[in-house]
């Protein structure tokens, strides 16, 4: 850097700052891999975010650690690759057309299919890179060059490849099965998109009349609509209440059908009367039991939840209407018994935001068990892939175990459309539960195949159906680098290194990638896999749209910057796998915590400055690195602290501490570097040019500071290249491609460190000591170190320019024993070594006297008050326990605070 090079700009803009760097890393494809390229591969595919996604903060955690990783491994020479992409969203992007519709009076179905697709892609190229713009806001380092989105032509021919193959290995089915039904997307959903929500509901109990005409029996339930398609009632073949019943029959209320009294072990005696009713079109244990008993299924629901014509009078009402005109029914015919308050799970549609409905539907499914079961042998014989923290394993492993057949088939347009073609020929142009079948890659495979088999004058109709959104996310870690073909990118790249991820998707998603990977590629699509944990709010409560508590992190990169909320979020991390607070007041749309974060990187900042304004205009290559035997003493000092902060960082970030790591390079940058390095040389560099021990001074300086911009690089990175930049004044180079520091274990003095520790604990207890005289800025005082320690007092005489210097300290004496009058002095302790203040001539002794007694008083005062209130029966026994905690804690501040003010009263007599 030339002497006429401008510096840093007063004031950090980081607005400014890390929209240049985003648009320059961007664009000249700093982070685009090359397999080419030499080092040991690192790659990760980023989750993708659904493309009706907005970024919050839980998306900033994640992509924070993935980020701070990668840029760390590709500083330390490995070839990265990181994949970015979107998730086509069916049911999110479906519920957007179709509201839009619904304003227009129309549904899809008057559109038609073609014409709601042209909508479907114009809302993707119009709204549907929000998320992807907000992810290049928190500057993520992916290679933009590779962005996937799941239904691009490469990704639809992997999902179309994977049915295919799935189908012609007997691994996919269609079969009339019991679903879980969405009413609002009118689609099925995967017992994965359910989430059970607890609600104050009831339990209704009616009578079945037996229909001998000797007796009833009670059944209770909570759904009391389904009572029309029941088939049976069953009773535990131990329960002595019933055995005498079993075989008889009962007449169905309002239905008027009979139907028998079974005996299946799967009825829990315990609950209501012992006897169920059985609905098995409805639920799912009744379906098992329909099955195992042969009774029959009868669907009462239309697909939008009303009832259909198997519900006779209640035909067109929506089931919840139709539960309160059942009940009305059934207790003016005399067969309401009573109605009980009761709690109880029920499934919600994690996307419809509906209840959803058990329901027989012809549906396809993936046979799960032999899947499974290669997931389950890698992570059992390989430990693969490795979970951090390890706890999630086994968690990982028991769901793997209890996985059932997956239902892939969804009654929605935007999609994968499945690649099944029904031979509708030969079942009068129409598809049916009996209609043959043809999957092929494309219509005109499906043609070939079906001439084959039923003839020259074939029908075929697609299946209107899109698989599942999963489906396609499954095969993600391998799609997206070119499979099934042999790409470069899936040699070299595959299987990728780490997946980050939250605990809450490891079923939605993990699970399903391991298993489709193992069965296509014969591998785990990861090495490890990172769970973090979920970012809650002030209070400690978990984020929902519900609770209304979100926080929007795109408010935080406004105001603080995305180095300072990035930094906040993975300087949190105490530990993978926990949960992190954020600080956050509503009222003022602030945070304590990021803006603690922006500090540090004004810190930083005015420390760079102030260093580059004391190289006479030299960048740390053209200043050199110091000469180990012309090092002083405070240079040796932080060239070890550096040392040992580079292994300490090293160490943590190749073992998922990003948290830790993150600390630990605050505590030096703020603590050892800004406040106490810079501060011990001040002195030296504005000695002559010509002075060997200033030009030390520099390249310490210059040394630290670019090995400080590469270690906080990775968490910070848009500063640090900024200030690099000016420092090194490197045209075409870039500090996110420069190799990451190596720790110099030779420079690591533990002895050194050891010393300084006690200069700088004798410096802060004197500078305390002023503050407590209220001794003038710019006033030097007189100190006493005394110690019965040979070697501190050495260390006390070899470090006492620093003391003085930095304590402003006019005449320093140390003396080999303690005997000096505290008399009239402030006085404190570091390690064995006491520190004395004289206070004459230097402080207003009186004035001092005064001020100290009126503190005492106010102390006292406080002290009786708490006293008062803790011996007060009515406040003890009224009072909540953290309010009486809160009074005993205040009491013991007080009396403390009140016994350190009479002994500093004391020393003044």
């Amino acid at each position: 850097m030339k002497a006429n090079t401008p510096g840093l700009p007063t004031k950090y803009d980081p607005t400014t700052t890390e929209a240049k760097w985003q648009k320059d890393w961007e664009e000249n494809q700093v982070f685009q891999a090359d397999p080419d390229r030499p080092g040991e591969p690192y790659s990760i595919v980023i989750p993708p975010p659904n493309v009706t996604g907005s970024l919050h903060i839980g998306h900033a955690l994640n992509m924070s650690l993935m980020d701070t990783t990668t840029r760390y491994q590709r500083m330390t020479g490995r070839n990265t690759l990181w994949l970015p992409g979107v998730d086509h969203a069916s049911i999110a992007v479906s519920t957007i057309l179709d509201n839009q519709l619904k304003k227009e009076g129309k549904s899809r179905y008057d559109v038609g299919r073609e014409k709601y697709l042209d909508r479907a892609w114009q809302w993707r190229q119009e709204s549907g890179g929000k998320i992807v713009n907000q992810l290049r806001r928190l500057g993520v380092s992916v290679d933009w060059s590779r962005e996937r989105f799941t239904m691009d032509e490469g990704l639809s021919r992997a999902v179309r490849e994977a049915f295919v193959r799935l189908h012609e290995e007997g691994l996919i089915y269609r079969g009339n099965y019991l679903v879980n039904w969405c009413p609002a997307s009118q689609s099925a959903v995967s017992a994965l998109e359910v989430e059970n929500k607890e609600v104050d509901g009831h339990l209704w109990h009616f009578r079945y009349p037996l229909t001998n005409g000797s007796g009833y029996v009670e059944v209770a339930t909570t759904r009391p609509e389904t009572m029309l398609g029941d088939t049976a009632v069953a009773v535990n073949p131990d329960d002595d209440r019933y055995k005498h019943l079993i075989g008889e029959t009962v007449t169905l209320p309002i239905v008027g059908r009979k139907i028998p009294i079974i005996a299946d072990e799967l009825v829990d005696r315990e609950f209501g009367t012992g006897c169920v009713k059985v609905t098995p079109a409805h639920d799912p244990n009744d379906f098992e039991m329909g099955q195992r008993h042969q009774l029959p299924f009868i669907n009462l629901m239309n697909k939008d939840g009303s009832l259909n014509e198997n519900a006779g009078e209640f035909e067109g009402e929506d089931r919840f209407v139709a539960r309160q005109n059942v009940v009305k029914r059934l207790e003016e015919e005399g067969f309401l018994v009573k109605i009980e308050n009761y709690r109880h799970a029920v499934p919600y549609s994690d996307r419809g935001k509906v209840a959803v409905e058990p329901l027989l539907s012809t549906q396809w499914f993936v046979k799960i068990e032999p899947l499974a079961k290669k997931a389950l042998s890698c992570l059992d014989e390989e430990n693969s892939p490795r979970f951090v923290p390890e706890r999630w394993k086994k968690v990982y492993r028991d769901w793997l175990l209890k996985l059932k057949d997956w239902c892939i088939s969804r009654q929605l347009w935007w999609g994968h459309q499945i690649p099944a073609w029904y031979v509708v020929s030969e079942t009068d142009g129409e598809i049916k539960d009996n209609t043959p079948y043809v999957v092929a890659h494309s219509e005109a495979e499906a043609k070939e195949k079906a001439k084959a088999q039923y003839g020259e004058n074939v029908k075929l109709e697609r299946d209107p159906d899109v698989l599942d959104t999963w489906f396609s996310s499954g095969l993600w870690p391998f799609s997206t680098m070119g499979w099934p073909e042999e790409t470069v990118d899936l040699k070299k790249y595959y299987p990728t290194t780490t997946l980050f991820t939250g605990f809450d998707i490891i079923f939605f998603w993990v699970a399903r990638m391991t298993m489709m990977a193992g069965h296509f590629t014969g591998e785990m699509p990861f090495k490890d896999v990172y769970i973090h944990g979920l970012v809650r709010d002030e209070k400690g409560q978990k984020m929902s749209k519900s609770k209304g508590n979100g926080i929007d992190p795109l408010l935080m990169i406004d105001k603080y910057g995305t180095d300072a909320l990035r930094y906040t979020l993975i300087r949190e991390v105490a530990g993978a796998g926990q949960d992190i607070t954020f600080q956050y007041d509503r009222q003022k749309d602030e945070s304590e915590s990021v803006e603690a974060s922006r500090n540090f990187a004004n810190k930083l900042w005015n420390a760079a400055r102030f260093v580059m304004m004391n190289l006479d205009g030299k960048t740390p290559q053209e200043l050199g690195e110091p000469e180990i035997e012309k090092l002083e003493l405070s240079d040796r000092w932080i060239l070890s602290r550096f040392a040992r902060v580079v292994q300490q960082t090293r160490d943590y970030l190749d073992t998922y501490g990003l948290g830790e790591a993150a600390k630990g390079l605050y505590d030096f940058i703020w603590g050892d570097f800004c406040d106490w390095y810079i501060e011990l040389v001040k002195s030296r560099l504005w000695q002559e040019e010509t002075s060997i021990s200033k030009l030390v001074a520099q390249q310490t300086l210059a040394y630290v500071l670019e090995g400080i911009l590469k270690l906080l690089h990775p968490f910070m990175p848009h500063i640090t290249e900024e200030i690099w930049h000016t420092l090194t004044q490197k045209e075409n180079e870039y500090l996110a491609r420069s190799a990451y520091p190596e720790a110099t274990t030779t420079a690591i003095d533990r002895s050194l460190e050891e010393k300084f520790d006690l200069l700088i604990g004798t410096i802060r207890t004197i500078r305390n000591l002023r503050a407590e005289a209220e001794v003038k800025p710019g006033v030097k005082v007189p100190v006493i170190l005394e110690s019965e320690s040979d070697r501190e007092c050495q260390i006390l005489e070899a470090g006492q320019t620093y003391i003085k210097d930095l304590a402003k300290v006019e005449q320093l004496t140390i003396k080999p024993n303690i005997s000096s009058d505290t008399t009239r002095a402030f006085a404190g302790v570091i390690a064995t070594t006491q520190v004395l203040m004289p206070l004459t001539g230097i402080a207003d002794i009186e004035a001092l006297r005064a001020k100290i007694e009126k503190n005492i008083n106010k102390l006292e005062k406080e002290v009786k008050s708490l006293t008062g209130r803790l011996n007060n029966p009515g406040f003890v026994n009224k009072a909540p326990s953290e309010v009486i905690q809160g009074a005993k804690d205040s009491l013991a501040e007080a009396q403390k605070q009140s016994e350190i003010l009479k002994e500093r009263l004391e020393r003044l007599q």
